[in-house]
């Protein structure tokens, strides 16, 4: 009886708060239809947009083992065998915007490799700012082997710097346009304990008479990198089962000197690659120069891996990389890859010697574990006993580098 009471108390408060309406149906007609209202306004109301987004994290371990007939002690203990570097790997992305970091850890110095945020604009565009690899020549790499050619000790292989890189890329065709502030340590003025301690070869400062190659620049003539313009077209014909690609390179710069001088920088490229079945052939031009107003520049100083090197001040380069891959299935082993590089550096100012590498090798691929076994024959080679602007003899190494990617 409660029950019931309560009930016609509740009818009664509902009708007495509307007393506009007139009859309990028509209180239910207007409910009705403002409940069919509201849905009319959801379907006709955006959904919400699910997020693509993912991350993924990876890495690699390397090792080395390697014997120099330049080197005695070496030689004496049988080649030596060695830590190479460990690296953490990071990329991603959240809908159209995308990122990749790269961070190295060596014996003697720890670096980043490359760290950037990009944006897909459409299929065939992007965008990226922060520290990317230059588009120069021959991409990704002008060589098949663990040494690179020799354009990666001029800074002209795999170098990455710190700006902006604008990307177009058809089936055919491919547009790269990059500016570049400075080197990825910020410059001349970037705060970093070690100049040398970076993973691709930059300019430093500028090499004065009489001082030793690997010396650190003099007080006043250390330099950076500056205001860099990069641009790299190429074009990619097919005929059967033959591509070839047809590329030209420019690079323009200047350089920032400690003691106020200006200098610049100019680099040019031509390239091929052919693919024929399972043969590849890589070709290279490359002329560049360096600059300094006042001074009758021959030698620059650059900087890598822990320790200043020097370079001629210009110079003409050639790269010719033959390779032919062959898949197997010998138990983990999926594929090995022969190559022989070649690379010479010539027309250096000053009388200072040419600078040849050549490259014979393989490399195995079996699970994660990549391996390269190189045999090199080199002269005035920084890495095989030499330098860029040395003098010296006909070296050899056998180099055997392998590590796990996960």
């Amino acid at each position: 009886m409660i029950r019931y009471t309560l009930a016609a108390s509740c009818i009664a408060l509902a009708l007495s708060a509307n007393a506009g309406a007139t009859t309990v149906d028509e209180e239910l007609k207007a409910l009705k239809a403002r409940i069919e209202q509201l849905e009319a306004e959801k379907e006709q109301a955006p959904e919400a947009k699910e997020m693509d987004k993912s991350i993924k994290f990876g890495g690699a371990a390397r090792f080395q083992y390697s014997y120099e007939d330049y080197s005695d002690a070496n030689a004496d203990r049988g080649g030596d065998f060695d830590f190479d570097l460990f690296r953490i790997d990071v990329n991603g992305n959240l809908d159209d915007v995308i990122f990749s970091a790269q961070y190295r850890w060596f014996e003697y110095m720890n670096v980043v490799h490359h760290a950037w945020v990009g944006y897909n604009f459409d299929d065939e565009q992007q965008g990226k700012i922060g520290v990317t690899q230059v588009p120069f020549g021959i991409l990704t790499y002008a060589s098949n082997n663990y040494f690179f050619s020799s354009n990666f000790y001029l800074g002209l292989e795999d170098d990455y710097d710190l700006g902006l890189n604008y990307t177009y890329k058809s089936d055919a065709n491919r547009l790269d346009l990059a500016f570049y502030k400075n080197d990825e340590q910020g410059g001349l003025d970037g705060y970093v304990s070690d100049r040398t301690h970076r993973y691709a070869y930059d300019v430093v400062g500028v090499r004065l008479p009489g001082e030793g190659i690997y010396d650190a620049p003099t007080a006043g003539y250390a330099a950076g990198e500056k205001n860099t313009f990069n641009a790299r077209y190429s074009h990619n014909f097919v005929f059967d089962e033959v591509s070839l690609e047809l590329g030209v390179s420019g690079q323009l710069g200047q350089l920032e000197i400690e003691n106020g001088t200006d200098g610049d920088q100019v680099a040019a490229a031509l390239h091929g690659v052919v693919n024929y079945d399972r043969w590849n052939l890589k070709l290279q031009l490359t002329d560049y120069k360096y600059d300094v107003d006042g001074i009758d520049v021959e030698r620059m100083v650059v900087a890598a891996y822990a320790f200043y090197d020097s370079i001629p001040a210009e110079a003409t380069s050639y790269v010719a990389d033959l390779a032919y891959s062959l898949p197997v299935a010998w138990g983990p082993v999926s594929n090995l890859t022969f190559y022989n590089d070649y690379s010479l550096v010539t027309d250096k100012p000053g009388g200072q010697k040419d600078t040849f590498m050549n490259v014979t090798g393989v490399a195995v691929t079996a699970g994660g574990l990549y391996t390269y076994f190189d045999f090199v024959v080199a002269e005035n080679q920084p890495f095989i006993g030499g330098s860029m602007v040395g003098d010296g003899g006909t070296n050899k190494r056998f180099n055997i580098n392998f590590g796990y990617y996960f």
